[in-house]
């Protein structure tokens, strides 16, 4: 893992070297024209050909339009990013062009190969493989039949032997470039995998950071909306029960603030441990006493079991949404939450006997989506509605045995 991050040869070969990405960005948005290799490719065709025309004086000497040969050749691979099928064959044919003139023998093939490999890179794999045996093939009619016609004078042409050497180098020009083909696309594949596995954790973390603010306010807010009302109501009657309700209210909204700067604080440090453990089901008399607050009396029957994190911050939240949704939406102000464990599974069902006081009975939705979605998230199922006798139900099936990373 190190050895990705710090770019090493590992890590290029399985997610490919930073200039592929460059190459990909010519593509799609016209990036520069490769100057600084274009110009060094020029450099060596030109000194390293000045060079073979020492060892071959039965050639043509080097001159004026064998050396423009040389650098159109090399220079046509400028475009070799942007029109890479003009380029292979414009290099190709300017080296058959070069060879047949009678020059000296030099690396004009390697304007070749990369117009070749560029070719092949880029999908022209038919077009790049049509111009190498275009070239192969006039190598071959030069060297054995027109040779008689073409200078140098005198010359004797090639054997079989020689044409068999090209057509090797021709193969491995393209085997490689396949290959380099191949791994690009490997490459692609798994950079375009990267970022739909980064998108998809940044969109479930957003939902769960969603389901966290909405799960925290929705219940605050509830039981400060329900005090508040009580408060305005025993003003004048009841001082002191006014006064309670904004204790009440008071304490409602600085567990609220606590809890939200805990979410808010997975943003500005992510990576870091949280400052406070998330709440669980050990914070159940709180939710009691909360709701006991808002009017609502709450009867458990069960022991909640000992749960993973992970489980028993959403058998809390699930629990925390459905009485909420009593106090909101439910006109009764008797709720129970009945825990059932066995075969590593725990039923956790939220009952209340109603009537519903609007048309959201249970919930508006969003609280009930959510509690889907940490159930889900589990492995678990959610299953919500009207009972038969009347009130509304909350059944949750957890499974209580899970590995400390879910």
């Amino acid at each position: 893992m190190e050895e990705q991050h710090r770019g090493g040869p590992s890590h290029w070969w399985r997610y490919g070297p930073p200039w592929w990405n460059r190459l990909d960005d010519a593509e799609g948005h016209r990036a520069r024209l490769p100057w600084r290799s274009t110009v060094l490719f020029t450099a060596f065709v030109l000194i390293g050909t000045n060079f073979a025309a020492h060892s071959q004086p039965h050639r043509v000497p080097l001159d004026g339009w064998g050396r423009v040969l040389l650098v159109v050749a090399s220079v046509m691979l400028l475009w070799r990013n942007r029109h890479p099928v003009p380029v292979v064959f414009g290099t190709a044919a300017a080296a058959l062009g070069y060879l047949a003139l009678g020059f000296p023998y030099g690396p004009v093939f390697l304007t070749v190969a990369v117009g070749c490999f560029s070719a092949v890179v880029a999908g022209h794999r038919r077009a790049a493989w049509t111009a190498v045996g275009l070239l192969w093939a006039g190598h071959v009619l030069v060297a054995l039949w027109l040779y008689r016609w073409l200078p140098p004078a005198g010359d004797r042409g090639g054997g079989i032997g020689q044409e068999v050497v090209l057509a090797t180098w021709v193969l491995a020009v393209v085997a490689v470039s396949e290959l380099a083909r191949v791994r690009r696309e490997q490459w692609a594949r798994e950079r375009a995998d990267r970022a739909e596995v980064a998108r998809r954790r940044a969109d479930e973390e957003r939902l769960r950071i969603a389901r966290e603010l909405h799960d925290v306010l929705a219940h605050s807010i509830s039981v400060i909306n329900v005090q508040a009302s009580m408060g305005l109501a025993l003003l004048d009657s009841d001082p002191e029960q006014a006064r309670a309700a904004l204790t009440t209210i008071k304490a409602a909204s600085k567990e609220a603030l606590g809890e939200v700067r805990q979410v808010l604080g997975t943003l500005r440090a992510p990576g870091a441990a949280p400052r406070a453990p998330a709440p669980g089901l050990d914070r159940l008399p709180e939710l009691v006493e909360q709701a006991a607050a808002a009017g609502l009396t709450v009867e458990t029957e069960g022991e909640p079991p000992r749960l993973p994190p992970g489980a028993d911050l959403a058998a809390f939240r699930i629990v925390q949404e459905a009485l909420t949704n009593v106090v909101r939406h439910s006109g009764s102000r008797h709720a129970r939450v009945h825990f059932g464990y066995g075969d590593g599974v725990l039923r956790l069902r939220i009952d209340d006997d109603g009537p519903a006081t609007g048309a959201d009975a249970g919930g508006s939705g969003n609280g009930l989506a959510g509690m889907r979605e940490r159930a889900a998230a589990l492995g678990g199922t959610i299953e919500a509605g009207p009972r038969p006798d009347g009130g509304f139900r909350v059944l949750a099936v957890l499974p209580s045995q899970l590995r400390e990373d879910q």
